[in-house]
């Protein structure tokens, strides 16, 4: 299986930035991770929250091939522990997945269209945080949940 993240927006704390590429760097050598980045939507100050959504939707779905397995990160979706989750990505795995595709949206979430084409949504936590660091906080959780796949020493409980 090959993971596909796609994430609405440029990260603009270098730091954040520095560790989220630590872990992207660490992943690495547990499976095929892309990261596409889909650049802010160019005059947003001129549109409403719900037609930003809208533009950022539309390239978010452009991004997605029909065979996808979409899962949204969405503060409403099903929550894991560090161990749910691993779990939950092994059969992913065991599935025959080709492809799974995990988005993180913009500041005022997904469109409708986002929604309809989602398989799954999960939430890192019932607190809202930023997508600038969803992104470090997902790349961690599955470096980590590969790590714990691996019964590696990362993860203690």
């Amino acid at each position: 299986m090959q993971l596909r993240i796609i994430s609405v927006g440029k990260t603009d704390s270098k730091a954040i930035q520095q560790l989220t590429e630590d872990y992207q760097n660490r992943l690495k050598h547990y499976i095929k991770c892309e990261w596409v980045v889909i650049p802010d939507i160019k005059n947003s100050k001129n549109l409403t929250f719900a037609q930003q959504k809208q533009k950022e939707g539309q390239e978010i779905l452009s991004k997605i091939q029909v065979a996808d397995v979409v899962v949204l990160l969405d503060e409403k979706g099903k929550q894991f522990s560090s161990m749910q989750f691993a779990d939950w990505l092994q059969k992913k795995m065991n599935q025959g997945i080709k492809q799974l595709v995990l988005v993180i949206g913009g500041p005022y979430g997904f469109s409708e269209e986002v929604y309809e084409r989602a398989d799954q949504k999960i939430s890192l936590s019932a607190m809202t945080f930023s997508h600038q660091m969803v992104r470090l906080f997902l790349t961690e959780q599955l470096y980590r949940a590969m790590t714990i796949l691996r019964n590696e020493n990362y993860h203690h409980e």
